[in-house]
């Protein structure tokens, strides 16, 4: 993870959950790999349900506890997991939105995917956000592992979701693609 004040430059995050169809009944959120709560403060905000903020780093969810206590946030709830080898033991079809940014460049990209779809109910969204597939991005992951959006979108398809929109713009850096659990 870069420093946060660099990070917290590669996003506009109250403007991307807008973009990406967060709603404010949106009733369980789930942030998977939440980070410094970039987004999982936001999505508290947005939403009037419970936040589910995950990381595999103690300090990233001790960052985000004191965020949200310094903002007064009530609804949110921080896990120390490894979703990405071991799931979220959350129950099936339980979130109404899934947030997944910037982590499928994972070794197992559909593995995770298949979670976003265990955990999500009927027309549940799943919002993804990568780095733009372009080597002069400051950050990111080095490019031989970086996934193109063509293959997020078919790993998206392939792990059961509908995708409901192929590419939404997040300047400067990154881009979303949207997903639904199928209603039936």
């Amino acid at each position: 993870m870069p420093s946060e004040e660099l990070w917290e430059k590669f996003f506009t995050p109250a403007e991307a959950l807008k973009a990406l169809g967060l709603r404010r009944d949106s009733n369980n959120v789930v942030d998977l790999g939440c980070g410094y709560g970039t987004f999982t403060l936001p999505a508290a905000t947005i939403s009037e349900g419970t936040v589910h903020a995950f990381d595999i780093e103690p300090d990233m969810l001790d960052e985000t506890r004191r965020k949200t206590g310094e903002a007064g946030l009530t609804n949110v709830i921080t896990y120390l997991r490894d979703f990405i080898a071991n799931g979220t033991e959350l129950p099936d079809a339980f979130a109404d939105y899934v947030m997944l940014f910037n982590l499928l460049h994972t070794a197992h990209p559909k593995r995770l995917l298949e979670e976003c779809w265990r955990i999500l109910a009927p027309s549940g969204v799943l919002a993804i956000i990568h780095w733009n597939y372009d080597p002069n991005t400051p950050r990111g992951p080095s490019m031989h592992i970086r996934p193109r959006p063509d293959e997020c979108l078919k790993w998206t398809e392939q792990a059961g979701l509908s995708v409901l929109t192929e590419h939404i713009d997040l300047p400067p850096y990154h881009y979303g693609i949207l997903a639904q659990r199928p209603a039936h």
